[in-house]
């Protein structure tokens, strides 16, 4: 039988990347102590007005068909949102969808196709590749480079941008690394846009768990509004990835074009839902601050825990639920680090290789686990470390 050739562009770019997460799961439900830090799932629960603002509108009989832009609810909660970020937002910028994931879905096959490319730095989010490659668009690779704390260089974007490419997807605060661009790093990468005429789709989905100092936006900045499409969900600032809620705010013609190729995906998120989303932008609530205290000291806990491993170097991040570790010094590539790991001492890390190629030595660890649990961890990875340079020292 034959196939469309989106299943061969894809064939390695799914559930794969996060096949060491499938086998830890499988071992835990066989009863092996694993300490799972592989995904980025808060611990911490949704708030309890939420879930009853979520009970409140299905008994209200808010469960029936919505519209392809979203619910009024969560429109003009969204529309009030950014407006603060930019005056002259409106409900014509916006477009609701279920989570990030399916937006940056949408937003890029609205923005590319067969032959295009798509500028992203590297290390980069798993997916990425993927809601590339499924519009046929190919990944131009700028390197985000260590020594400058991961954040992309302005030198770097210019160097990689070639004839075919349409858009520069940033990623800030950034996942894997946990790097925050500052406003002066943007209006420096802005620029080269305008200058190539690029559009800016910007995955913000980590804004609310900034550990230090204010966050920054291509979206805030006048003179790239008609070119910038932002990208966010209330899956980690409110701890509520399961409800599936996210949103794509850009410019009026961007979202009227790109809303049939919506409807035509979806035609509407979950009312009840909505109606969540709409009360959790609205009122104060705390899950986020409380996050961004847990993460910023488990992330410091595990840099303390393994202060003395050697050949591991642990890079601490400025924002979100993870922290980076080199492990070249094990002389170890971080997948086979993270493989020998799992197997030789129960935990569950992502090797940097799903993250990208300049990943290729570090290994991403969740912070999503009690101190506890991470302090054991850093026990455990202490040991790997150990075994794996001992026989070098023993030489030296």
């Amino acid at each position: 039988m034959r196939y469309s050739s989106i299943t061969d562009r894809l064939a390695d770019l799914g559930s794969g990347k996060w096949a060491l997460h499938i086998r830890a799961r499988q071992m835990k439900a066989s009863g092996a102590d694993i300490i799972e830090l592989t995904i980025g799932e808060p611990d911490l629960p949704p708030d309890p007005a939420l879930l009853a603002e979520a009970q409140r509108a299905m008994n209200a009989g808010r469960y029936r068909y919505s519209n392809g832009r979203g619910e009024p609810s969560v429109v003009n909660a969204l529309t009030a949102r950014y407006a603060k970020r930019r005056a002259d937002v409106t409900a014509e910028n916006v477009l609701c969808f279920p989570g990030t994931q399916t937006a940056l879905f949408a937003v890029m096959l609205g923005l590319v196709e067969a032959g295009d490319g798509v500028l992203v730095g590297d290390p980069l989010y798993a997916t990425y590749d993927g809601v590339i490659q499924s519009t046929g668009a190919h990944r131009v690779t700028v390197p985000l480079r260590p020594e400058h704390g991961f954040h992309m260089q302005a030198a770097d974007l210019e160097s990689a941008i070639t004839p075919e490419c349409r858009v520069l997807l940033l990623n800030t605060p950034h996942n894997p690394t946990g790097a925050v661009l500052t406003a002066d790093e943007i209006s420096a990468l802005g620029a080269i846009c305008r200058k190539h005429d690029l559009w800016i789709v910007c995955d913000e989905v980590y804004e609310e768990l900034i550990f230090s100092g204010r966050f920054a936006s291509p979206f805030d900045d006048a003179d790239l509004a008609e070119r910038t499409i932002v990208v966010s969900s209330i899956s980690k600032s409110h701890a509520a990835p399961g409800f599936r809620s996210g949103w794509a705010i850009g410019p009026a013609e961007f979202t009227a074009r790109l809303l049939p190729v919506s409807e035509t995906m979806l035609f509407g998120v979950q009312p009840f839902i909505a109606d969540m989303t709409a009360y959790a932008l609205t009122h104060e609530i705390g899950t986020s601050a409380e996050m961004r205290r847990t993460y910023k000291g488990r992330a410091e806990r595990i840099a303390q825990g393994l202060a003395d491993a050697p050949g591991i170097v642990a890079l601490p991040p400025e924002a979100g639920m993870f922290i980076l570790l080199d492990v070249a010094g094990t002389g170890l590539t971080g997948e086979a680090f993270a493989w020998a790991l799992l197997e030789e001492e129960g935990v569950a890390v992502m090797p940097g290789s799903s993250f990208g190629e300049e990943a290729a030595f570090y290994v991403r660890v969740s912070l999503t686990v009690p101190g506890e649990a991470i302090d054991e961890a850093c026990r455990r990875i202490s040991k790997l470390a150990t075994r794996l340079t001992a026989p070098r020292e023993r030489r030296a």
